[in-house]
């Protein structure tokens, strides 16, 4: 089995986001993912909105917003700091 390690090449957590523009709760998402950040490592993030996507529309319109890592799901919903990568940059 191959693991993607969601670290770029500088330590900097690699995320991507997905979501709706207009999303309060994606922007209470992203709140907590800075601080969370700020307190434990860097994060790189892309920040995906969903609506410009009908694959994407069907596959988390009600799971949003959603936190992805190298592929894999961390978060979805609400921002769970336990379901983060360990480690230090």
């Amino acid at each position: 089995m191959t693991v993607e390690r969601a670290d770029g090449a500088d330590g900097v957590l690699e995320l991507t986001l997905y979501g709706r523009l207009e999303c309060p709760l994606c922007d209470e998402f992203k709140a907590a993912l800075a601080a969370w950040s700020a307190a434990h490592r860097p994060v790189q993030l892309e920040v995906v909105d969903i609506d410009g996507d009908a694959a994407l529309v069907e596959r988390y319109q009600w799971r949003i917003p959603v936190l992805v890592a190298a592929g894999r799901e961390l978060c979805a919903g609400h921002f769970d700091p336990a379901r983060m990568p360990a480690g230090n940059p």
